[in-house]
């Protein structure tokens, strides 16, 4: 286990030489409010860090403005510089660091998932790749691409498409079957022999190994040809065709059968653009991009920052990796990845022949994509936002707030983060409102903002969906929460939709101490950025209170009923469609379904008219 060093230590040169031990581990530079401000690696972390107490004019410009900011430091021993290298990683995206290079990008791409260990697999698309006997093929670069690659594998393979882990049995086959979309094992004999060849044959595809399946199968229609079988000869004409037809849309850009990932850097000033090629099987078969904004940084730092952020999250790294731009540190990330992946894995910048060529593809996509930039920067808007909110800062981090709630019930509330005018997904947060009972959102609010700030690590500036009481509410929890906490308190302002006409119609801004809200024009780049996050903000509340709102109908109400299991929820769900209709219908009506009798259904009425009652009983002393 790491030993943390939690206390930071003071930037004392001479005490830090007596402190720092010699061996691998991460250091943490941290400014004089206690937050995180870079985060690094190091084989031997005396010596690392005891480099950067030079003459400023010595160090690298962006080196010399964080040591301007650091007033401490504490670091964590590792075993191995193995083990340092994960963690970097791992505390770069827990801190998100001003002075680091973060890779903003948290989502999960779409995989296609493959569960062999069924007698009858079947394909489906996740997001999340877990080590469950299962194979999975990805990540592609769009859940687009991912829904045209299964619907190919659908017409030509016919793999089962029913839900669930069992093979169902039902006495007529579904409709794929019909349009030969599927064999129909459900409802027609079929030998798992005969379905794990079509099993196997979409390995083959989804491998890449195209050229190996459509030799195969050339075989399988001159057999069936021979013995006379020209239907069954004709089927497999078709799926060659089929599968040529898919190749020819992929581009070939390598004579040698291998899997590897090739990477442009592209940059104009503070921004970075980063392309990723996936080459597979000498094929290119899709790619993802990136755009980084680092101001002082270059592109050698940018693309180790990469290198140490991408591949520790990815499922896959490919045995080889072609890049744009020398790494100082690549020795370790490349010790680091190939323990990751299990295998030797060879990180190089090519100089010549097929393999530069490549590189320079992907520099030039990467170069095309930095040119169709929007010239507007991010940063030129929070400078805005700065003077025109009198902000103490520029909000580099800003948080959006939101509830939702029907008639205070299941109330939920969300967060979402922005850094730089960009969406940083790894910040967004749910919450289930647990204090507050009734309507109230200005306490409920005030609930979530304490929740978050009891976290840690808060943002530079709190954007509220609501009005000036809204404003208040957080503006208030806020300050509770900064007097007995170290460091500044985040700024708050609120954002309104317009209730009128004219003037009225457009969003208003609400300050803290400004009587008259800030009214900006509907193409100001300040409201447009704050009309995103508050969007966003609404968007996931939204998203998470309807999820919420779901599980609690068909999994609470029903379930708090005596004699109503799994199986009956089923039956009466799937009879009455949702739940709102089970809750009106009469007791008649109930009997009249399957497995529920008389007085069942006379419980599950009198079920809901309680729970009436009650709601009704709560909305009167509301008021």
């Amino acid at each position: 286990m790491p030993e943390d060093k939690q206390s930071p230590y003071e930037l004392d040169p001479q005490r830090l030489k007596q402190v720092l031990p010699e061996g691998p581990g991460v250091y943490r530079f941290k400014d004089g409010s206690g937050r995180v401000i870079y985060v690094g690696k190091a084989k031997n972390l005396k010596k690392r860090v005891l480099s950067y107490f030079k003459p400023l004019n010595l160090l690298p410009h962006k080196t010399a403005l964080m040591m301007q900011k650091a007033s401490g430091l504490d670091f964590i021993l590792t075993a191995t510089e193995k083990e340092a290298f994960i963690l970097e990683s791992n505390l770069i995206k827990k801190f998100i660091p001003r002075y680091n290079v973060i890779l903003r990008d948290d989502k999960r791409y779409p995989c296609l998932r493959l569960d062999i260990t069924e007698p009858y697999p079947r394909l489906t698309i996740v997001r999340k790749i877990k080590k469950d006997g299962a194979l999975y093929f990805g990540p592609f670069s769009s859940a687009n691409s991912v829904r045209r690659t299964l619907k190919v594998i659908d017409r030509v393979f016919q793999l089962r498409k029913c839900k669930g882990k069992g093979l169902p049995k039902n006495e007529r086959p579904c409709l794929n079957f019909q349009l030969s979309l599927c064999l129909g094992p459900c409802a027609h004999p079929v030998s798992p022999e005969e379905y794990n060849e079509l099993v196997r044959q979409v390995r083959l595809f989804l491998e890449g190994r195209n050229r190996e399946l459509t030799e195969e199968l050339k075989r399988a229609m001159t057999g069936a040809a021979q013995k006379m079988d020209f239907e069954r000869a004709a089927r497999i004409r078709d799926k060659i065709r089929a599968i040529e037809r898919t190749v020819e849309r992929q581009r070939m850009v390598s004579a040698h059968m291998e899997d590897q990932d090739v990477i442009g850097l592209a940059h104009r000033g503070d921004l970075f653009q980063v392309l990723i090629l996936f080459v597979r099987k000498g094929y290119v078969v899709g790619d993802r991009h990136y755009l980084v904004k680092d101001r002082g940084g270059t592109p050698s730092e940018v693309m180790e920052a990469f290198l140490k952020q991408y591949y520790p999250r990815e499922s896959f790294i490919p045995p080889k990796i072609l890049i744009s731009e020398a790494v100082e540190d690549l020795p370790a990330i490349t010790e680091g990845l190939c323990e990751l992946s299990g295998r030797k894995v060879t990180i190089y910048r090519p100089q010549k022949g097929e393999k530069r060529r490549l590189v320079e593809t992907a520099l030039a996509n990467a170069k095309s994509l930095l040119e169709g930039q929007r010239e507007t920067e991010g940063a030129d808007v929070l400078a805005m936002a700065r003077a025109m909110l009198h902000l103490k800062a520029t909000p580099r981090t800003i948080e959006g707030i939101d509830i939702s709630n029907l008639y205070g019930d299941m109330a939920v509330g969300t967060i979402v983060s922005f850094m730089d005018g960009l969406p940083h997904k790894a910040g967004y947060r749910n919450y289930r409102i647990r204090v507050v009972d009734g309507i109230d959102d200005y306490a409920m609010m005030a609930e979530v903002i304490e929740r978050r700030l009891n976290k840690g690590f808060p943002p530079d500036l709190f954007l509220v969906d609501g009005g000036r009481g809204h404003l208040s509410a957080v503006k208030r929890a806020v300050e509770r929460h900064g007097s007995h906490e170290k460091g500044p308190c985040p700024e708050v302002v609120a954002i309104a939709k317009g209730d009128g006409e004219g003037e009225q119609k457009r969003d208003k801004i609400y300050l803290p101490g400004r009587k008259n809200p800030l009214i900006l024009s509907l193409d100001h780049p300040l409201l447009l950025l704050l009309m995103r996050i508050r969007d966003e903000a609404h968007r996931r509340a939204i998203s998470y209170h309807r999820k919420k709102r779901g599980k609690d109908f068909t999994g609470s109400d029903l379930d708090k009923i005596p004699g109503i299991g799994a199986k009956r929820k089923a039956i009466l769900l799937n009879h009455f469609k949702d739940i709102n209709s089970i809750r009106r219908a009469s007791p008649e009506a109930l009997a009249r379904v399957p497995g529920i009798a008389p007085s069942l259904a006379q419980s599950i009425v009198s079920f809901f008219e309680a729970a009436n009652r009650q709601e009704a009983e709560k909305a009167n002393q509301l008021g």
